[in-house]
């Protein structure tokens, strides 16, 4: 029998093989009381400072997860119960103590569960929308081949120090060695039904000691890309107690279902990342009439998904004798209007600036508008070129 919500996995500390393994679905249990000055209590791990692992989130059901888009968690599917609306969940950002006044909660309003959990595919994992994007959440992107798929891997979370134990108030981490699949299947007879394209699996095989518990089911297993960027590459499901020699952690292999999960995150309309510094520009010139009417100038976006970003930055070159003559405003693809420069007593030449504009209420694809005026007499010029990079 596979006991997938068995280990509702946290960073736990060796325990003897004797112990019972836990059983049931992930749960929330009561915070431990402060105990003043913190020392790690995971053999193995450390606490994990704030900021450290920004993109990490918090549960209400007791699961963690991490930040997909400004306004999706990826987590375990095992974490929830179906497809659909659901706003009884409360994710909880920003943050290494739980009791931290600075956490940013958001209330749930729709689930996905992957449709193939359960089935001989695999694939525990699920998508949260939030009722409303953190703007400017900090990302965890995930894998999209198996090239990360080996090595030491990096996990966190706020689950149980031992097996058996309460959460943690705090983030731990620790570090975890990655396990072929036929070693991990051969590890223990629990491991007999691991399906190898789904599942990876990550511990210390020889000694136990680290690994994740229950609590920490549907937070990321993480490591460093080639350009030295965090990159998620498991998600944790499952295992045979916590910590057990030769009973390592498993793990949704996210890079085979990164497809699936960029589909179900496009169908939520929360947004899938979109690659960081994409760029569209105009550079035809446009004239702009001394005192007289607005101009503009358009750029229309495509290829992008969700919204624009919290820092969308409008790079705007305008050659014009006198740039205190100019209002200049951003129009995004629903009308919106945000505005970059009003007008002044400034007599120099020209306007060569990057502004940064909170975008992430608008719609990333459609046709944005450079709208400039000159309010002013006795001075001419013209739009050289204007760049939007997401």
């Amino acid at each position: 029998m596979r006991y997938t919500a068995k280990k509702a996995l946290a960073l736990a500390a060796g325990i003897a093989a004797t112990l019972a393994a836990l059983g049931g679905q992930a749960h929330s249990a009561p915070m431990p009381p402060d105990p003043g000055g913190v020392t790690p209590q995971v053999v193995g791990g450390t606490q994990a400072a704030k900021g450290e692992f920004p993109w990490m989130v918090r549960l209400s059901m007791g699961c963690g997860g991490a930040m997909y888009t400004e306004q999706l968690v990826l987590t375990a599917a095992h974490c929830v119960s179906r497809t659909g609306e659901n706003t009884s969940i409360t994710a909880t950002y920003g943050v290494a103590d739980l009791q931290d006044t600075s956490a940013i909660k958001r209330t749930s309003s729709y689930v996905h569960r992957a449709p193939t959990y359960g089935t001989s595919t695999g694939g525990d994992w699920a998508l949260i929308k939030l009722s409303s994007p953190i703007s400017g959440a900090a990302l965890l992107p995930i894998a999209t081949t198996a090239a990360y798929n080996n090595g030491v891997f990096d996990v966190a979370g706020w689950g149980a120090t031992r097996e058996g134990g309460s959460q943690s108030r705090y983030l731990m981490k620790a570090k975890v060695d990655f396990i072929d699949d036929t070693t991990c299947k051969n590890s223990d007879p629990y491991y007999s039904d691991l399906i190898f394209a789904a599942e990876i699996c990550a511990g210390d095989l020889a000694n136990g000691g680290v690994d994740t518990c229950q609590g920490d089911s549907g937070g990321p297993m993480f490591r460093r890309d080639s350009a030295g960027q965090w990159i998620q590459v498991g998600i944790v499901s499952h295992g045979n107690g916590c910590a057990r020699p030769s009973n390592p952690g498993v793990y949704t292999e996210v890079s085979t279902f990164a497809s699936a999960i960029k589909a179900a995150a496009d169908s939520l309309g929360g947004g899938t990342p979109n690659p960081p510094g994409k760029t569209f520009e105009n550079a035809a010139d446009v004239a702009i009439p001394d005192a007289g009417a607005a101009v503009y100038s358009n750029i229309t976006t495509s290829g992008l998904t969700g919204n624009a970003p919290s820092t969308l930055k409008v790079t705007v070159d305008i050659k014009h004798s006198w740039s205190g003559d100019l209002v200049i405003d951003l129009v995004a693809p629903d009308g919106s209007t945000y505005r970059l420069k009003n007008s002044s007593s400034s007599s120099t030449p020209n306007v060569n600036t990057t502004y940064t504009v909170n975008a992430s209420s608008e719609v990333a694809n459609g046709t944005w508008r450079l709208k400039v005026q000159d309010v002013y007499s006795q001075d001419t010029g013209y739009i050289d070129v204007w760049k939007l990079t997401f």
